[in-house]
């Protein structure tokens, strides 16, 4: 009788916060797209234009981010009230772009978006760019009409899209969109089988073949004029429909791409929390930026690997645990402040962190033994650094692909992020 009252209740709440929804909200999306520019010390940010598209995607229950995680955070007010009724936290290639050796020596600009429910009346966007320092800067805000004739609809679908896995509505599923890159025509065969293998592998590691019944994916059948994808060092330029590239920031198997538009107008196709971006090459490398996506190759022996370690960074927020690669960065973290990531820490705040999953006697730090293999604790080593900054555990799929799984700190995160995008 108590579980029949709770479940009852909880359904209640979640009606109630719907019809919240429904009251604030149209069930559609508001795009924002701006351009943001800057060096490795000041950044600005000016509107490009805003686009309407047919549906939401998101959930209509959990609209304010407690989370806030990334290096940008949102937040949009209803005028009337001047109350925030949606808020998200995200990354950008900006973002890592600013921590570059190039970024002291010039300026560059990005094209990137914001995605957010269309509001029913007058309100007001605010974004936020966090300091070096953990400080949350504005950085941008805007007045929206939402009935401004200047609101342009979102590019008509114009490509097929194929239905991978999931029948939950899209306000209670975790979404993923999964966009092509160098498949040509004759080659979107091969894009459906490793669009195939791209879930079969998301779903064999946990905690997602636990919780898989949360997700929906679904595929966009977009062939490309030419086959694979750029290799600048190699002069290989070949035309793709999202002119993905090695060597971003001039690290070989950072592989990423600059246009944004394309990917958002590719992706807008289907209701979508997450973008995973497949591209067509047997060659080691892949990226991924947190609310923004995720991109891997899928010729290369280590792809399953690839995929959900890439994943972790673009759904889940986790950092990568490795120290000791080429990939580096100038001052990528504060070691004076806690890392917003779940899987790092600095011990300047470990109690926030994942302390309580501690055994009592684990010593801070923890010495790497292959007696503390197994151990959850404080191994020093993470975040490009070698001193400083700490990680969960000896190995991970977020450290090496050595290992098998996720350590219990990635899978907790993964879990509240599984939990916060479908309940």
């Amino acid at each position: 009788m108590y579980r029949k009252i709770v479940a009852f209740s909880l359904m209640f709440i979640s009606l109630s916060a719907m019809a919240q929804f429904d009251s604030i909200f149209y069930n559609k999306s508001l795009r924002l797209d701006y351009v943001h520019a800057g060096t490795a010390d000041d950044e600005w940010v000016a509107l490009d234009k805003l686009l309407e598209s047919s549906y939401w995607g998101g959930s209509k229950t959990k609209l304010i981010d407690s989370l806030r995680y990334g290096k940008y955070f949102f937040e949009l007010f209803d005028k009337a009230t001047d109350s925030c009724i949606y808020s998200r936290g995200y990354g950008s290639l900006f973002g890592e772009w600013q921590t570059t050796d190039e970024a002291h020596q010039s300026m560059r600009s990005f094209h990137e978006t914001i995605l957010m429910p269309y509001p029913r009346d007058a309100a007001s966007v605010v974004l936020y760019s966090r300091s070096f320092a953990g400080e949350w800067d504005t950085l941008f805000s805007l007045d929206i009409d939402p009935d401004s004739y200047f609101i342009r609809p979102a590019p008509d679908p114009k490509w097929p899209v194929m239905h991978v896995s999931g029948d939950r509505p899209p306000e209670d599923a975790v979404d993923i969109v999964i966009l092509p890159d160098g498949y040509t025509m004759d080659e979107l065969g091969k894009f459906i089988e490793d669009v195939q293998f791209f879930k079969e592998s998301l779903f064999a590691f946990e905690p997602y073949a636990s919780w898989q019944d949360k997700f929906s994916i679904r595929a966009v059948l977009a062939p490309s004029d030419h086959s694979g994808i750029a290799v600048p060092a190699e002069d290989h330029w070949p035309q793709t429909v999202l002119s993905s590239n090695f060597y971003t920031f001039d690290s070989e198997r950072y592989c990423m791409s600059y246009d944004n538009k394309s990917i958002r107008d590719l992706a807008g196709q289907v209701p979508y929390d997450q973008i995973y971006i497949l591209a067509n090459t047997q060659k080691y490398g892949g990226g991924g930026i947190y609310n923004c996506y995720g991109l891997s190759t899928t010729g290369n022996q280590l792809s399953a690997k690839i995929f959900v370690h890439e994943f972790g960074h673009s759904f889940a927020g986790l950092g990568d645990e490795y120290f000791d690669s080429s990939t580096a960065y100038d001052e990528f973290y504060n070691l004076k402040i806690e890392p917003w990531e779940p899987n790092l820490t600095t011990l300047v705040n470990f109690d926030s962190k994942w302390k309580s999953l501690l055994h009592s006697d684990t010593p801070i730090p923890t010495i790497a033994a292959d007696s503390m293999k197994s151990v959850v604790g404080v191994f020093e080593g993470g975040g490009y650094v070698a001193k400083g900054m700490f990680r969960p555990k000896m190995d991970c799929l977020m450290h090496t692909f050595k290992e098998e799984k996720f350590c219990e700190v990635c899978e907790s995160a993964i879990i509240r992020m599984i939990r916060f995008y479908s309940e």
